[in-house]
């Protein structure tokens, strides 16, 4: 029990370094030093930082998987579909040291790369299941080639919003705040909808600032 936990506090202690330091300014001596274990302790659960940014992805990699199997056939409605925007910009937060810099974290962990690239897939695809419930429900009017750009522009801005987020306030990067991101995909898709689901976006949305 004891080496369980130990490994669940490294992991911890590093994600919440990664996101406040950001991840190429986090080593395992800083890790060991904030824990108050010895490297060599470290050493014995984990062999190096890349061991450790591995198995942060899986479990972020789990998540998303998950939050992303949005079923074929379910007739979504709009604030299941916000419900939905808010638990993925709270997942994107948790691990937000990927999306902060995520061309050099991907460029440093290769092994990462097909394996983001799938979750970036899975992303748009679930965008346009949701946007065909919504067209088959009769709420959302949009043409296919209007229907792809949407779908790539939702997956866009849930990708880098974080990162433009930060910008706001590197000085403090723990300070996040999904719920505009969540603000601003609603409003991606409000010009496609009926009006009166136009005029609820828009109530919901402001529950988000």
């Amino acid at each position: 029990m004891k080496k369980i936990k130990t490994r669940d506090r490294i992991l911890g202690t590093s994600l919440a370094l990664f996101n406040s330091l950001g991840e190429p300014n986090v080593t395992t001596l800083l890790i060991s030093d904030e824990l108050d274990i010895s490297p060599g302790n470290l050493y014995y659960h984990f062999k190096s930082k890349s061991d450790i940014v591995d198995e942060l992805f899986q479990s972020f990699e789990a998540e998303m998987v998950d939050l992303l199997a949005v079923p074929d056939d379910a007739d979504i409605s709009l604030d299941q579909f916000s419900f939905f925007l808010h638990l993925l910009f709270e997942a994107v937060a948790r691990y937000r040291f990927l999306y902060q810099d995520l061309v050099n974290v991907l460029s440093r962990y290769s092994q990462l790369q097909v394996r983001f690239k799938r979750i970036l897939a899975k992303k748009k695809n679930a965008f346009r299941v949701l946007c065909e419930s919504f067209q088959s429900q009769g709420v959302m009017t949009i043409s296919e080639d209007e229907l792809l750009s949407l779908c790539e522009q939702l997956t866009l801005t849930a990708c880098y919003w974080s990162s433009f987020d930060t910008l706001s306030h590197l000085d403090d990067r723990e300070s996040v705040d999904p719920g505009k991101g969540v603000y601003q995909m609603l409003h991606l898709i409000l010009p496609y909808l009926a009006e009166q689901e136009q005029q609820e976006i828009q109530l919901t949305s402001r529950s988000y600032l």
